[in-house]
Protein backbone atom coordinates (compact mmCIF):
# COMPACT_ATOMS: atom_id res chain seq x y z
CA UNK A 1 0.00 0.00 0.00
CA UNK A 2 1.45 3.36 -0.98
CA UNK A 3 1.74 6.19 1.52
CA UNK A 4 -0.94 8.35 -0.12
CA UNK A 5 -3.55 5.59 0.20
CA UNK A 6 -2.50 4.95 3.81
CA UNK A 7 -3.07 8.62 4.66
CA UNK A 8 -6.46 8.53 2.92
CA UNK A 9 -7.62 5.64 5.08
CA UNK A 10 -6.34 7.19 8.31
CA UNK A 11 -7.91 10.55 7.46
CA UNK A 12 -11.26 8.80 6.87
CA UNK A 13 -10.93 7.41 10.40
CA UNK A 14 -10.34 10.88 11.81
CA UNK A 15 -6.63 10.31 12.57
CA UNK A 16 -4.34 13.25 11.83
CA UNK A 17 -0.69 12.49 11.19
CA UNK A 18 2.40 14.66 10.84
CA UNK A 19 4.30 13.41 7.82
CA UNK A 20 8.03 14.21 7.33
CA UNK A 21 9.28 15.20 3.91
CA UNK A 22 10.91 11.81 3.43
CA UNK A 23 8.65 9.39 5.24
CA UNK A 24 10.37 6.15 6.25
CA UNK A 25 8.82 2.86 5.27
CA UNK A 26 6.48 1.54 7.99
CA UNK A 27 7.85 -1.20 10.22
CA UNK A 28 6.12 -4.57 10.51
CA UNK A 29 3.87 -3.65 13.49
CA UNK A 30 2.72 -0.38 11.88
CA UNK A 31 2.00 -2.19 8.61
CA UNK A 32 -0.22 -4.69 10.44
CA UNK A 33 -2.14 -1.81 12.09
CA UNK A 34 -2.66 -0.13 8.73
CA UNK A 35 -3.79 -3.31 7.02
CA UNK A 36 -6.32 -4.03 9.80
CA UNK A 37 -7.68 -0.47 9.77
CA UNK A 38 -8.04 -0.25 6.01
CA UNK A 39 -11.29 -2.25 5.62
CA UNK A 40 -12.99 -0.26 8.44
CA UNK A 41 -11.87 3.05 7.00
CA UNK A 42 -13.05 2.05 3.54
CA UNK A 43 -16.47 1.17 4.97
CA UNK A 44 -16.72 4.58 6.65
CA UNK A 45 -15.76 6.58 3.58
CA UNK A 46 -18.76 7.65 1.41
CA UNK A 47 -18.91 6.16 -2.09
CA UNK A 48 -20.75 7.03 -5.26
CA UNK A 49 -23.24 4.26 -4.49
CA UNK A 50 -23.74 5.24 -0.84
CA UNK A 51 -24.04 9.04 -0.54
CA UNK A 52 -23.43 10.69 2.82
CA UNK A 53 -26.65 11.04 4.79
CA UNK A 54 -27.95 14.58 5.53
CA UNK A 55 -27.75 15.90 9.04
CA UNK A 56 -30.79 16.22 11.33
CA UNK A 57 -33.52 18.66 10.40
CA UNK A 58 -33.43 22.10 12.00
CA UNK A 59 -35.55 25.23 12.12
CA UNK A 60 -33.14 27.41 10.13
CA UNK A 61 -32.94 25.12 7.11
CA UNK A 62 -36.67 24.45 7.15
CA UNK A 63 -37.59 28.13 7.32
CA UNK A 64 -35.19 28.89 4.46
CA UNK A 65 -36.80 26.17 2.34
CA UNK A 66 -40.29 27.54 3.02
CA UNK A 67 -39.24 31.11 2.20
CA UNK A 68 -37.89 30.01 -1.19
CA UNK A 69 -40.66 27.49 -1.95
CA UNK A 70 -42.09 27.36 -5.47
CA UNK A 71 -43.92 24.03 -5.26
CA UNK A 72 -47.29 25.47 -6.28
CA UNK A 73 -48.77 28.50 -8.01
CA UNK A 74 -49.32 30.41 -4.76
CA UNK A 75 -45.68 31.49 -4.91
CA UNK A 76 -46.66 33.81 -7.78
CA UNK A 77 -49.25 35.76 -5.78
CA UNK A 78 -47.91 35.80 -2.20
CA UNK A 79 -46.26 38.81 -0.62
CA UNK A 80 -44.22 36.47 1.58
CA UNK A 81 -44.49 33.05 3.17
CA UNK A 82 -45.97 32.66 6.63
CA UNK A 83 -43.81 30.11 8.39
CA UNK A 84 -45.18 30.06 11.94
CA UNK A 85 -44.43 31.67 15.28
CA UNK A 86 -44.19 30.89 18.96
CA UNK A 87 -42.44 28.47 21.27
CA UNK A 88 -40.52 25.94 19.16
CA UNK A 89 -40.58 23.47 22.05
CA UNK A 90 -44.22 24.02 22.96
CA UNK A 91 -46.56 21.43 24.44
CA UNK A 92 -49.40 22.99 22.44
CA UNK A 93 -49.39 23.36 18.65
CA UNK A 94 -52.14 25.38 16.97
CA UNK A 95 -52.68 24.61 13.29
CA UNK A 96 -54.95 26.74 11.15
CA UNK A 97 -55.97 26.80 7.51
CA UNK A 98 -53.98 29.39 5.55
CA UNK A 99 -52.70 32.96 5.78
CA UNK A 100 -55.14 35.77 5.09
CA UNK A 101 -54.38 39.25 3.81
CA UNK A 102 -53.01 40.56 7.12
CA UNK A 103 -50.87 37.44 7.61
CA UNK A 104 -49.53 37.71 4.06
CA UNK A 105 -48.47 41.30 4.71
CA UNK A 106 -46.98 40.73 8.17
CA UNK A 107 -45.53 37.25 7.67
CA UNK A 108 -47.13 35.92 10.85
CA UNK A 109 -50.10 33.59 11.36
CA UNK A 110 -53.37 34.63 12.98
CA UNK A 111 -53.11 38.41 13.11
CA UNK A 112 -55.95 40.88 12.68
CA UNK A 113 -59.32 40.43 14.38
CA UNK A 114 -59.34 36.63 14.08
CA UNK A 115 -55.87 36.53 15.55
CA UNK A 116 -56.94 38.71 18.47
CA UNK A 117 -59.80 36.33 19.21
CA UNK A 118 -57.44 33.33 19.03
CA UNK A 119 -55.21 35.10 21.55
CA UNK A 120 -58.22 35.48 23.87
CA UNK A 121 -59.15 31.81 23.38
CA UNK A 122 -55.65 30.79 24.42
CA UNK A 123 -55.71 33.21 27.33
CA UNK A 124 -58.91 31.56 28.56
CA UNK A 125 -56.85 28.37 28.88
CA UNK A 126 -54.12 30.19 30.78
CA UNK A 127 -51.83 30.25 27.74
CA UNK A 128 -50.09 33.14 26.03
CA UNK A 129 -49.33 33.10 22.31
CA UNK A 130 -45.68 32.80 23.25
CA UNK A 131 -46.45 29.53 25.06
CA UNK A 132 -47.67 27.72 21.93
CA UNK A 133 -46.44 27.23 18.38
CA UNK A 134 -48.84 28.50 15.72
CA UNK A 135 -48.71 27.43 12.09
CA UNK A 136 -51.00 26.85 9.11
CA UNK A 137 -51.70 24.04 6.68
CA UNK A 138 -50.58 26.41 3.90
CA UNK A 139 -47.59 28.74 4.10
CA UNK A 140 -48.88 31.11 1.39
CA UNK A 141 -52.12 33.06 1.09
CA UNK A 142 -54.65 31.81 -1.47
CA UNK A 143 -55.83 34.75 -3.62
CA UNK A 144 -58.98 36.33 -2.28
CA UNK A 145 -58.74 34.14 0.83
CA UNK A 146 -60.37 31.27 -1.08
CA UNK A 147 -60.24 27.74 0.31
CA UNK A 148 -56.95 25.90 -0.25
CA UNK A 149 -56.86 23.49 -3.17
CA UNK A 150 -55.86 19.84 -2.62
CA UNK A 151 -52.62 20.21 -4.59
CA UNK A 152 -51.67 23.26 -2.50
CA UNK A 153 -52.26 21.32 0.72
CA UNK A 154 -50.17 18.46 -0.63
CA UNK A 155 -47.35 20.82 -1.61
CA UNK A 156 -47.11 22.16 1.96
CA UNK A 157 -47.72 18.85 3.73
CA UNK A 158 -44.06 17.94 4.23
CA UNK A 159 -43.28 21.36 5.71
CA UNK A 160 -45.98 20.98 8.35
CA UNK A 161 -44.89 17.41 9.07
CA UNK A 162 -41.35 18.63 9.70
CA UNK A 163 -42.60 21.43 11.94
CA UNK A 164 -44.57 18.93 14.02
CA UNK A 165 -41.53 16.68 14.25
CA UNK A 166 -39.38 19.57 15.49
CA UNK A 167 -41.92 20.89 18.02
CA UNK A 168 -43.05 17.44 19.25
CA UNK A 169 -46.25 18.85 20.79
CA UNK A 170 -48.21 17.02 23.45
CA UNK A 171 -51.51 18.23 21.95
CA UNK A 172 -52.66 19.83 18.69
CA UNK A 173 -55.53 22.29 18.25
CA UNK A 174 -56.90 21.98 14.71
CA UNK A 175 -58.49 25.35 14.04
CA UNK A 176 -61.40 25.22 11.62
CA UNK A 177 -62.88 22.68 9.22
CA UNK A 178 -60.23 22.76 6.51
CA UNK A 179 -57.31 22.38 8.90
CA UNK A 180 -59.06 19.53 10.71
CA UNK A 181 -59.95 17.69 7.50
CA UNK A 182 -56.43 18.05 6.12
CA UNK A 183 -54.74 16.90 9.32
CA UNK A 184 -57.08 13.99 9.95
CA UNK A 185 -57.45 13.07 6.26
CA UNK A 186 -61.22 13.07 6.34
CA UNK A 187 -64.13 14.80 4.62
CA UNK A 188 -66.33 14.71 7.71
CA UNK A 189 -68.04 18.03 8.53
CA UNK A 190 -66.86 20.11 11.46
CA UNK A 191 -69.95 19.20 13.49
CA UNK A 192 -68.79 15.55 13.51
CA UNK A 193 -65.15 16.36 14.17
CA UNK A 194 -65.45 18.67 17.16
CA UNK A 195 -66.39 17.48 20.64
CA UNK A 196 -64.08 14.44 20.58
CA UNK A 197 -60.39 13.63 20.77
CA UNK A 198 -58.67 12.44 17.59
CA UNK A 199 -55.13 11.13 17.18
CA UNK A 200 -52.41 12.11 14.71
CA UNK A 201 -49.22 10.04 14.93
CA UNK A 202 -50.03 9.30 18.58
CA UNK A 203 -50.57 13.00 19.35
CA UNK A 204 -54.09 13.96 20.54
CA UNK A 205 -55.92 16.41 18.29
CA UNK A 206 -58.90 18.52 19.36
CA UNK A 207 -60.86 20.38 16.68
CA UNK A 208 -62.05 23.90 17.48
CA UNK A 209 -63.99 26.53 15.58
CA UNK A 210 -61.98 29.00 13.52
CA UNK A 211 -62.00 32.41 15.25
CA UNK A 212 -63.00 34.09 11.98
CA UNK A 213 -66.18 31.96 12.05
CA UNK A 214 -66.82 32.81 15.69
CA UNK A 215 -66.66 36.52 14.84
CA UNK A 216 -69.64 35.92 12.53
CA UNK A 217 -71.47 33.45 14.75
CA UNK A 218 -71.34 34.64 18.34
CA UNK A 219 -73.77 31.98 19.71
CA UNK A 220 -71.22 29.26 18.90
CA UNK A 221 -68.70 30.76 21.33
CA UNK A 222 -70.24 28.58 24.05
CA UNK A 223 -69.48 25.47 21.96
CA UNK A 224 -65.98 26.81 21.33
CA UNK A 225 -65.40 27.11 25.08
CA UNK A 226 -66.51 23.48 25.51
CA UNK A 227 -63.97 22.42 22.87
CA UNK A 228 -61.21 24.36 24.63
CA UNK A 229 -62.12 22.74 27.94
CA UNK A 230 -61.91 19.32 26.25
CA UNK A 231 -58.45 20.21 24.95
CA UNK A 232 -57.24 21.24 28.42
CA UNK A 233 -58.71 18.11 30.01
CA UNK A 234 -56.97 15.96 27.39
CA UNK A 235 -53.68 17.77 27.96
CA UNK A 236 -53.73 17.59 31.76
CA UNK A 237 -54.72 13.91 31.78
CA UNK A 238 -52.27 12.91 29.05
Amino acid sequence: MDNALRLQYLEAMGIDLWVPRAAPAPDRDEQLLIDNAAPEAAALAPTDHEPAQPGPDNWESLQAEVAACRKCALCETRTQTVFGTGNKQADWMVIGEAPGQSEDLQGQPFVGKAGQLLTEMLRALGLAREDVFIANILKCRPPGNRDPKPDEIDACHAYLQRQRALVQPRIILAVGRIAAQALLKTEAPLARLRGKVHTLDETPVVVVYHPAYLLRSLPDKRKAWMDLQLAMKTYTEG
